[in-house]
């Protein structure tokens, strides 16, 4: 992996929190004696210790009137300069700053951020909108682009999670541009960037003076990290490339063995398969006739786990303090359905597939899934729990059952062919 060299001055910024400034360094040994208060910075403000060292080293500057204004938000131009400022390598195919609407102050920082590729040209028009607020959505598209710089892997962690499901509001209500979606799921897995309380990510939100205060620290630990350090990264990637985490969440599931698998029709063990990319969004065999149904993803989420070790899916589907009986894990499947009767109701879901794994009867009710506002059952249904559209695409609620009486094999049988079947081997 490449490594990120930061030196000097900028090195001191990085590692206080601090962020370059647009309108000079100024003398950091002079600024770190000076006592720095803020009428609009108290200490309990989140940013209150990144914002002081930037500051004390001149990197950002205060107003007279004795404020700080860390709500305020930060230009393109302004964040141009500042990722332009960072010692790190060039990319090896940079484009060209072919900008026309650049102030002559940030001429040569945006050209240093497009050498060391935070800013591909390719994806504006000619210009920047230069003097316009940067939002959290094109921050994070930056900052990722500059890992993808770094390190090999990053980069193609952005391509690994194209078809991710990424835990934030905007996604389950599909207001996630497509342009930012995979910069937005590498940002969160890699912890440069997560969601608000109300559980968005804010992709149009303005990023404030005390945000970049920040992140370019953060940003520097990540650069120095290799993608595959961060588990909740691995998670998104496999989710992305598989449709489930199974495999990261719990080593108990294998393969299931011949004698132990149930076949249907002329299929041979030889199409049984333990990778579930196999049946994802592909119609699945189906014990009744009331609809089609495919499978778009498979989340396991184990709640006996420390805090430190949960899935990134666990503060979308599972309250906090929930702890399921030992021997299961919850299962939360997401769904696509054709209906095929005007009168299928979800009592019939649920007899589409006899599993207790992948169950469409019924969606998660907890806080969390309905803060979170994905898309469930009862969005679909009215009276007597009749759907009420043709393609409903759902989350359902199931459980996977390991190391006990109850523990059999989970198994997905596709119309073309593949079986997907797995066991606890445990």
């Amino acid at each position: 992996m490449k490594k990120i060299i930061i030196t000097g001055v900028t090195a001191l910024a990085l590692l206080t929190g601090g962020a370059v400034s647009v309108g000079g360094i100024g003398n950091p040994v002079q600024a770190s004696q000076a006592t720095l208060k803020f009428k609009d910075v108290p200490s309990t403000h989140w940013a209150a210790a990144a914002i002081n060292s930037a500051v004390e080293l001149g990197y950002f500057k205060g107003y007279t009137d004795g404020t700080f204004k860390p709500s305020s938000p930060v230009t393109k131009a302004e964040m141009a300069s500042i990722l332009g400022r960072l010692d790190q390598p060039n990319s090896s195919s940079p484009g060209s700053n072919n900008f026309t609407d650049i102030p002559e102050w940030a001429q040569s920082g945006v050209t240093s951020a497009i050498q060391k590729g935070f800013i591909n040209p390719t994806n504006y028009k000619g210009k920047l909108d230069a003097k316009t607020s940067l939002k959290r959505g094109e921050m994070a598209v930056w900052l990722t682009q500059g890992l993808a710089t770094v390190d090999s892997d990053y980069k193609k962690a952005l391509t690994d999670v194209k078809n991710t499901v990424v835990p934030a509001k905007e996604y389950f209500s599909g207001d996630l541009a497509a342009s930012e979606k995979n910069a937005v799921a590498v940002a969160m897995g890699t912890g440069l960037m997560s969601v608000y309380n109300d559980k968005m990510f804010g992709s149009d939100r303005t990023t404030t003076r005390a945000e970049v205060a920040v992140l370019i620290a953060r940003y520097a630990s990540v650069a120095k990290t290799k993608a595959s350090d961060y588990k909740a990264l691995n998670e998104l990637r496999q989710v992305g490339l598989t449709g489930t985490n199974l495999s990261l969440i719990t080593d108990y599931f294998k393969k299931t063995p011949e004698n132990q698998v149930h076949l249907t029709g002329n299929r041979k063990y030889d199409n049984v398969t333990d990778d579930f990319s196999k049946v994802r969004n592909k119609e699945i065999v189906t014990d009744t006739n009331y609809a089609d149904l495919k499978v778009s993803n498979w989340i396991i989420v184990d709640t006996s786990v420390a805090d430190k070790d949960r899935s990134i899916y666990y503060p979308v589907f599972v309250d906090e303090g929930v702890k399921l009986q030992s021997g299961k894990y919850f299962s939360f499947v997401e769904f696509d359905l054709k209906i095929k009767s005007a009168s299928m109701n979800q009592l019939q879901a649920g007899s589409l597939l006899n599993s207790a794994t992948f169950n469409p009867l019924r969606s998660p009710n907890s806080n969390a899934f309905l803060s979170y506002g994905a898309p469930k059952a009862g969005d679909y249904t009215k009276n007597r729990g009749v759907f009420t559209v043709n393609n409903p695409v759902y989350w359902a609620q199931g459980l996977l059952h390991f190391y006990s009486s109850a523990a059999t094999a989970v198994t997905l049988e596709s119309k073309d062919g593949s079986v997907f079947s797995v066991i606890d081997t445990k």
